[in-house]
């Protein structure tokens, strides 16, 4: 039995609200399709073409299954309807602000989400100056640097002198950090320095160690303590004698800044400190790689900058 639809409220209204509802789901999907494949930070004016075209598509499948419906499933007559433009008309004004309610909440949780990230961010770098500033004022560093300060009093008092210098210079470096999230390569290289010659002073002529800077060291920068913490373990993971020298190796270039030393393990490993895999975590928040390679003679880890 045919029925008139728009002479039963009910009808019309349920149709309503069904087509209402399909609408959402289909614009949502829509939502996560266009900020998978298409974000407004890749081009905004593709992205709203993009979108338009979207809600035009979802109309028209709608449009055609409830006509679909109405005429084919239950045989409702067209005498009386609206014509299929009109109500494509009404489908569009209504999806567009359906779209954009699903866009504005889209836009208010990821605001949410990018301060909740940044917050968290904030709070790692935090965590890793406080690790860092802790590895370097432990017990076993500083009982190696009072031993070998110990014995230059006696020994050479000039170079106990330096020796207490560097000490100073190194452990001042570290405690400016709070106010630097990044430092130039040119400022890690002069803090290095320091750090190098206490190193000497401990390992005499066990090492050596070259810098090959193809690059500007003013402009790029990098994390504080990268470079201190890397040739740090190069210490801790192998042997340095005047018999079994280690190399190390740092070089500048464009894209990277590469820490290098020969392998020749040491069978008594310290396991504490930072280590390579709290400096790549470091990284990760700035959404670098630090890129590692074993190559068999050689230890390469090259560190990318974080502004250039």
């Amino acid at each position: 039995m045919k029925e008139d639809l728009w002479a039963n409220f009910h009808i019309q209204l349920s149709a309503h609200y069904i087509v209402i509802f399909i609408m959402c789901f289909a614009d949502y999907g829509l939502l996560l399709l266009l900020n998978k494949y298409l974000p407004y930070s890749k081009n905004i004016f593709y992205r709203i073409v993009a979108g338009l075209i979207g809600i035009t598509l979802i109309c028209l499948v709608i449009l055609w299954m409830f006509n679909y419906m109405i005429y084919d499933v239950f045989h409702i007559p067209e005498e009386g309807l609206p014509p299929f433009l009109v109500k494509f008309a009404f489908a569009m004004t209504t999806n567009i602000p359906i779209l954009l309610v699903f866009e504005l909440i889209y836009y208010f949780q990821s605001e949410q989400k990018a301060i909740a990230d940044s917050e968290t961010a904030k709070r790692k770098v935090l965590l890793f100056q406080h690790e860092t500033l802790r590895s370097q004022i432990n017990p076993h560093f500083l009982f190696n640097s009072l031993n070998v300060l110990s014995s230059l009093i006696y020994i050479n008092p000039d170079n106990a002198n330096k020796f207490t210098k560097a000490l100073s210079k190194t452990y001042r470096y570290v405690l400016s950090l709070t106010r630097q999230p990044v430092v130039s390569v040119a400022e890690e290289l002069d803090a290095l320095d320091s750090y190098l010659f206490l190193m000497r002073m401990r390992f005499e002529n066990s090492f050596t160690f070259t810098v090959d800077k193809i690059a500007d060291c003013e402009k790029n920068k990098i994390i504080p303590l990268t470079l201190q913490l890397l040739i740090e373990n190069a210490f801790k993971h192998n042997i340095a004698t005047e018999e079994s020298l280690l190399h190390i190796k740092i070089t500048v270039d464009p894209d990277y800044i590469t820490i290098e030393n020969n392998i020749q393990p040491s069978s008594d490993v310290d396991k504490g400190g930072i280590g390579l895999k709290y400096i790549t975590k470091q990284y990760k928040l700035y959404a670098k790689d630090v890129v590692v390679t074993h190559t068999g003679d050689l230890f390469i880890v090259k560190i990318p900058y974080i502004q250039q």
